[in-house]
C-alpha cells in the first residue's frame, strides 16, 4: 500500500483524536521536508565553494550525518496514518469483514510491541550520548539532538499504532466496512486510477480524505 491513502472521518472521538494527531504529524513530515530543502542548498553551497574557491564548508559531512536523523524518521507516524509503507498486500486484499480488521489489528499490535522496544533502545542510545557528551569526528557537533529525534518519531508512531488498534477494535465490533481513521485497503486497479489521477493534478484534499456522517 502507497501513496495518499483513503481515510474516512466522522463525528465520533476517534476521528477527532485522529485528525489532531495527524496535524502534529504533518508538521513533523514538514520539519523533515525542509531539513532536506535545506540540505539540497548545503550540498550545492559546499560543491561551489569548493570548486570556485577550494573552500568546502567545514564539517560538511557531519551536518549531512546529524541530518539524516530528522529525514528519516519525522514522517514514520504521518506515513503510518496514510498507509504509505511498503507491505505485502497479496493476501489482505482478498479479504474483508472482521476477519480483514482482526488480522490488520493483531500486525499493527505485533508492531507497536516491536516500536515501544525501539522507543526504549532509541532513548538509552541517546541518553547514553547527552551523557558523555558524545560529539562527531570531524567538528565536534553535539550529537545527541539528532538521536533525540528517533526516540521521539517512534513515541509518535506507537500513539499513531494505539489510536490504530482502538479503530480496528472498533470496526470488529460494528463490522464496518468502511471504518473511519485507518487506511483504507485498496486493490491494484484502484491504487494505479489515484496514483494516475495524482501525478496528472487531477487529485485534491476532497479525493484523498473523505468525510461520512457520523451513524454509528
Amino acid at each position: 500500500m502507497s501513496g495518499n491513502a483513503n481515510i474516512l472521518q466522522d463525528d465520533s472521538g476517534l476521528s477527532r483524536i485522529d485528525r489532531l494527531l495527524c496535524r502534529l504529524e504533518l508538521w513533523l513530515t514538514l520539519a523533515g521536508g525542509l531539513v532536506i530543502f535545506a540540505l539540497v542548498f548545503f550540498a550545492t553551497a559546499n560543491v561551489l565553494g569548493r570548486w570556485l574557491f577550494s573552500l568546502p564548508i567545514d564539517g560538511y559531512i557531519d551536518w549531512v550525518e546529524q541530518a539524516m536523523a530528522f529525514m528519516a524518521f519525522l514522517g514514520l507516524a504521518y506515513m503510518q496514518r496514510q498507509g504509505g509503507h511498503i507491505r505485502m498486500d497479496i493476501v489482505i486484499v482478498r479479504i474483508r469483514g472482521r476477519f480483514l480488521w482482526g488480522t490488520e489489528f493483531l500486525s499493527t499490535l505485533l508492531m507497536l510491541l516491536v516500536t515501544l522496544v525501539l522507543v526504549y533502545g532509541s532513548f538509552l542510545h541517546f541518553w547514553r550520548a547527552y551523557a558523555i557528551g558524545d560529539s562527531s569526528l570531524d567538528i565536534n557537533l553535539p550529537t545527541w539532538p539528532a538521536k533525540l529525534v528517533v526516540p521521539i518519531a517512534f513515541t509518535l508512531l506507537a500513539v499513531r499504532l494505539v489510536l490504530q488498534l482502538w479503530a480496528y477494535v472498533r470496526a470488529i465490533r460494528l463490522n464496518a466496512k468502511q471504518p473511519v481513521a485507518l487506511p483504507l485497503v485498496e486493490d491494484v486497479a484502484s491504487t494505479a486510477s489515484r496514483d494516475a489521477a495524482s501525478l496528472s493534478g487531477e487529485n485534491n484534499t476532497d479525493e484523498a480524505v473523505t468525510t461520512v456522517a457520523s451513524r454509528r
